[in-house]
């Protein structure tokens, strides 16, 4: 049905900037950008309910713990709170870093730009950030100022924020810095941006030589167009700002069209130095660009972020904690499904590539080359590898494989694998649900294991060499070489709570109790055997998985047994099966209640 009041026609598209030699196309990130953390006062102000004092507290002491350099802690003109939070900062010994600086944000008022420079009176590196929109839209609409009226503005603001800082005796003990947002940069006319900026370079005075650059933050306030525009808009920028070496030139997107992490990445390629956002994106509408995305994206190209996000789920804890928002299940890199697979071929893929690190002998810590549908290592942000594989109606044979081996290091056989899936499909369409590692391993067990199965279960037996077979008798003096004579299987089972003796002759332990169990009407020929240890040195245990046939059927059973003796381990793998086979038949087919046990 068509839109009957086609809304799309009362919206024009973006004019892009005249940039016809652009270079940031060709260019690659190779190293961390200067980061700057608004969650304390960009991330809060966009609150339904605001950090109280003791939440900044602790989260700020996070954000130096995380490694970042520069946080924007407050808003200090706004509320006595913040201005609060701000000298509790600087009068509490130790709780600021030495190579921490202190930001704090005003508009272009100068009462409000005394509050906030009092605010960090004391602090030993602070900038003080002052902002003042410069886009047609808000200069005419909202404050009904003409372009000369908000540069001369913006000049005496800068000049303002110089007296009361650098130029003020009583500030010498603190290193000031400056930073000057253009607010609605995107939406500026590119050279009104520049003009301004030039005029507030002047009046702020940098000198690169002693490393005063001036910090010019190019907010994208509202996005407005694709990240491409955004990349041309800041090389436009950078080229004709002048003076380049002293100036620092600062990203603020925020993610109205959904795009703000390839506006920064765009953006650094274009010549930005620095980067201001927040954790998990956090901000006005669909938030500020979120820092922990571009710092891991940054470990995914063999660059350092210069953070440490390696215990993840703490930093999640304390971010809901304080901003009473959850972190979604899918966010980049931190949410809880990130790394998980519910897919089976997705699934499969993922427990080849860990095999294929098994063959190559890579440990975890090496390369992370070859691994299918995992861009960063679950272990690099404090996951666990349990957490991949998750199961439901969905999964297939490599998801309920893969969970086996990490929980209980077995390694199933093809077969196995297809014919456990059926078992865990089933389970999970009767919850409604996936299974959870725990369940998968527990319905396993008691499929496949004997004492969580109590049909049958081995008592006692004996394996020895059918003599009475043999074609000659041994040499005087020599003992009698047994390894081609048959084997005698002899010994006793529980089924359905009896005692069975058995005895069976076959061509090993495996062949002759299954002879013996056909006196007790379970008629089995083995199809397939496995076997692989589990462990080693002098704890080490044998795991053998054997595929079974029913005397008449073309469908096969599996059992599974584990014990430090492989012979043993194969017999109970055997009644696994068997029992699998009773299980399997309908009531008035089951084997008898007091079966009666034959000889041969």
């Amino acid at each position: 049905m068509p839109f009957l009041n086609e809304p799309w026609k009362k919206y024009k598209p973006f004019k892009p900037p005249h940039l016809p030699n652009r270079q940031w196309p060709d260019k690659t990130i190779s190293k961390a950008p200067r980061w700057l953390s608004s969650c304390l006062r960009d991330g809060n102000q966009s609150l339904p309910d605001p950090m109280n004092g003791e939440e900044k507290w602790r989260y700020f002491k996070m954000l130096c713990d995380l490694g970042y350099k520069e946080i924007e802690v407050s808003f200090p003109s706004s509320s006595q709170i913040d201005f609060d939070f701000t000298r509790r900062l600087i009068e509490t010994p130790g709780a600021v870093p030495d190579d921490v600086c202190l930001q704090v944000l005003s508009p272009c008022r100068p009462d409000l730009i005394r509050r906030t420079v009092e605010s960090v009176r004391g602090a030993k590196n602070a900038i003080i950030h002052i902002y003042l929109a410069t886009s047609e839209c808000f200069r005419k609409v909202v404050f009904g100022y003409s372009e000369e009226q908000a540069l001369e503005l913006a000049v005496d603001c800068t000049k303002l924020v110089r007296s009361l800082t650098k130029d003020n005796p009583e500030g010498s003990g603190t290193r000031w810095q400056f930073e000057f947002s253009p607010e609605c940069f995107s939406d500026t006319d590119p050279d009104y941006a520049l003009r301004v900026c030039r005029a507030v370079k002047s009046a702020w005075g940098p000198n690169g030589e002693t490393g005063d650059q001036i910090i010019f933050n190019l907010p994208a306030t509202v996005e407005l167009s694709t990240p491409n525009v955004y990349a041309d808009l800041i090389e436009y920028f950078c080229t004709n700002i002048g003076d380049r070496e002293d100036v620092c030139v600062s990203l603020h997107p925020h993610n109205d069209r959904g795009c703000s992490i390839a506006a920064a990445e765009l953006g650094q390629l274009a010549g930005a130095d620095r980067v201001e956002g927040c954790l998990f994106g956090n901000g006005e509408r669909t938030g500020n660009v979120d820092l922990v995305t571009l710092a891991l994206n940054l470990y995914t190209q063999g660059v350092s972020p210069q953070l440490d996000f390696s215990q993840m789920d703490s930093v999640i804890d304390m971010v809901e904690s304080c901003t009473k928002i959850p972190v979604h299940q899918r966010a980049p890199y931190g949410g809880s499904l990130v790394f998980a697979a519910f897919s089976g071929s997705h699934q499969d893929a993922i427990k080849k590539g860990f095999q294929n690190r098994v063959r190559q002998g890579l440990a975890s810590e090496e390369k992370w080359h070859e691994m299918p549908y995992l861009p960063l290592d679950p272990q690099d942000i404090g996951r666990n590898y349990e957490a991949i594989i998750r199961i439901n109606s969905q999964s297939g044979k490599g998801g309920s494989a893969f969970i086996l081996h990490s929980k209980l290091q077995l390694d199933l056989p093809r077969s196995l694998q297809v014919a456990f899936s059926s078992v865990v499909q089933r389970r999970a369409e009767e919850l409604g649900r996936e299974l959870l590692a725990n369940e998968i391993t527990e319905l396993f067990e008691t499929t496949y294991f004997l004492h969580e199965n109590p049909c049958l279960s081995l008592v006692d037996y004996s394996i020895t060499p059918d003599r009475s077979q043999s074609p000659m008798p041994s040499a005087p003096g020599k003992t009698q070489d047994t390894k081609d004579l048959k084997r005698i299987f002899e010994g006793v089972i529980l089924m359905n709570g009896e005692e069975v003796k058995l005895r069976g002759r076959g061509n090993g332990p495996i062949s002759s109790m299954a002879v013996a169990l056909r006196h007790v009407g379970i008629d089995l020929d083995v199809h397939d055997y496995r076997e692989h240890a589990i462990g080693e040195g002098q704890g080490v245990k044998a795991a053998s998985y054997i595929e079974c046939r029913p005397a008449g059927s073309k469908q096969t059973v599996w059992g599974v047994g584990i014990h430090e003796d492989v012979v043993h381990s194969s017999l109970l793998a055997l009644l696994s099966a068997a029992s699998n086979f009773i299980t399997s038949q309908p009531t008035t087919a089951a084997a008898p209640e007091t079966p009666t046990p034959v000889s041969t």
